[in-house]
């Protein structure tokens, strides 16, 4: 049978829906197995499954496979990314090799030629292999084997300090390509920066994925179109290509599966060359409400209760990518609306909220933190958010826009709670303005999550855990094994850790007589303080994340 009648005979398809495959394969040229993927009557697998049964091959599950050196060096690179083809096992002269495209029979027979051993192809699906390819053989080698292939036939003349060879070079076809290929990837994969690091012999490419770096496979000879790579990135992000002696910052606007990216470029002279960090601020990422941020309902209704209020100081401490911002985006996303007038100050302007008046900072020119706060109260907000507390003067206008009834959103570098009231009398606030104003701190830290595909439950050893995580005899935790899905790592995405502290009269009679945290503590835990490490433990227990995750991140 052919694939139309399988199609109709195991009522996969109905004829209307036929129909309208059949015209888009004249339209567009396209064989009729794709254009049913391409209007989503049937996912590829489905296709898969069908053409497998028919033609009797194989339909494999990759993830599940260890491949050996040996075999891939059975195939040479560039079939396998023209083709896109990856060798499976061999075994007594048998290759197998697994293909998303069970018609192309004709690439079998020119390697059964070129290898002189016997192929036995086997179905997958092509995002499937296309993540091997990527993982084995390294990211945007098709693209290179083009670029290495158009150098040599030049003579090899791409020259590092030729600026207008590289200027060329930075905008041809196949390093925009590349380029483009590098990002894509980081957005697949939700990395949250890419590190493009120059040595002497070759060039690295890792992504930050749930707050750990992770090592991109790159094929050796990336190394050879460094210069041209970083010079294409500082095109995009409006930078000089010519300077190479300081560091320079732009930033980049990318539209990728309808999605839009915003990347900021960071580039710093280094021994071997520019290195060049690119932080991804993907706005699909970033607007979740509080409850997916990973706070539990009691928390919640105490932040909410918090947010509310008509005015005060409200911090969220916590250091360097602990995702302070984005908490307070989601606070905003939960207050903003027609009847409240909400403006923030950022530095800079990370995403963009609706509704929500938004002021960068401007050193160049003058425009503070101090001096935007100053100006934006003369606009009559309800809620204003400050992207950091740094100094000072920032401190001082955020307690009188507290006093004079703003609710005030802002940011801290604390290890705790309980330190962010101190951090602020340390700056020189008054401890009487600090103790009338803040209504609360909340302290946060991020741990990875177990991923959801590879979850396993295990019988823990208790001599192996930490002496405050107490469990029921017999309890049993959770872990990840590893998969495709998750990079192998046992983890995918991340959750927040949360320490909320409500300020009350007898806190405020501390801070005033300067206390010390544990007291501040102490007298905290009536009104419903947990600190970031009992947080933790609840979430380990609930199967979301491991010990060693909250032991990582949170202090005894």
């Amino acid at each position: 049978m052919n694939l139309t009648q399988l199609l109709l005979v195991n009522r996969l398809l109905t004829e209307e829906q036929l129909g309208d495959a059949v015209a888009l394969q004249r339209s567009e040229g396209l064989r009729l197995d794709r254009a049913v993927i391409q209007l989503g009557f049937l996912t590829e697998r489905q296709v898969l499954v069908l053409m497998a049964d028919q033609l009797h091959l194989p339909l494999v599950e990759l993830a599940d496979m260890v491949i050996s050196p040996e075999v891939l060096r059975a195939l040479p690179s560039k079939v396998v990314y023209r083709k896109r083809l990856f060798p499976v096992s061999r075994e007594n002269g048998i290759l197998k090799v697994a293909t998303s495209d069970a018609f192309d029979l004709y690439v079998f027979d020119d390697l059964r030629l070129s290898t002189g051993l016997d192929i036995q192809p086997v179905l997958a699906p092509r995002d499937d292999i296309e993540k091997l390819i990527k993982t084995h053989f390294g990211l945007g080698g098709d693209t290179l084997d083009e670029m290495v292939g158009a150098d040599d036939l030049a003579g090899g003349g791409v020259s590092v300090e030729g600026g207008e060879d590289l200027l060329e070079m930075a905008q041809e076809a196949s390093v925009i390509k590349l380029v483009n290929e590098i990002i894509i990837e980081a957005v697949s994969e939700r990395a949250s920066d890419i590190h493009i690091e120059p040595y002497e012999h070759q060039i690295s490419i890792r992504y930050r994925i749930d707050g750990v770096l992770q090592e991109a496979s790159v094929p050796p000879q990336m190394h050879r179109f460094q210069a041209a790579i970083i010079s294409r990135i500082k095109i995009l992000a409006n930078l000089n290509i010519a300077e190479r002696r300081i560091p320079q910052d732009g930033r980049i606007k990318f539209q990728v599966g309808g999605r839009q990216v915003d990347v900021r470029v960071s580039v710093i002279p280094m021994l071997f060359g520019e290195g060049v960090v690119m932080r991804l601020l993907d706005k699909a990422n970033v607007l979740f409400t509080l409850q997916q941020l990973g706070m539990d309902d009691t928390t919640y209704a105490m932040f909410k209760g918090l947010i509310d209020r008509p005015h005060g100081i409200f911090l969220v401490t916590g250091p360097t990518g602990s995702g302070k911002t984005t908490t307070l985006y989601a606070a905003l996303n939960a207050i903003v609306g027609s009847t409240i007038k909400v403006l923030t100050v950022e530095d800079p302007v990370e995403y963009h909220l609706h509704g929500v008046n938004q002021i960068p900072v401007n050193h160049q020119v003058g425009m503070t933190f101090e001096k935007g706060l100053r100006a934006i109260l003369r606009h009559d907000p309800d809620v204003v958010m400050i992207g950091e507390i740094r100094d000072l003067e920032t401190a001082r206008a955020a307690t009188q826009a507290a006093m004079t009834g703003h609710l005030v959103l802002s940011t801290l570098h604390t290890n705790d709670s309980a330190s962010a009231a101190m951090r602020l009398i340390e700056m020189g606030v008054e401890p009487f303005l600090v103790s009338s104003t803040m209504i609360g701190a909340m302290a946060q830290r991020l741990v990875r999550r177990i991923c959801s595909k590879c979850k396993e439950e295990y019988e823990p050893d208790p001599a192996t855990l930490p002496r405050d995580l107490i469990l029921e005899p017999g309890a049993k935790l959770a872990r990840g094994k590893g998969c495709p899905h998750c990079r192998n790592t046992g983890f995918r995405g991340r959750s927040g850790l949360y320490e909320l502290m409500v300020m009350t009269d007898v806190i405020a009679e501390l801070i005033i007589d300067r206390a010390p945290s544990p007291k501040i503590v102490a007298a905290a835990r009536p009104s419903g303080l947990r600190l970031l490490r009992e947080d933790g433990w609840i979430k380990v227990r609930q199967g979301l994340t491991t010990p060693d995750e909250v032991v990582q991140c949170t202090a005894l």
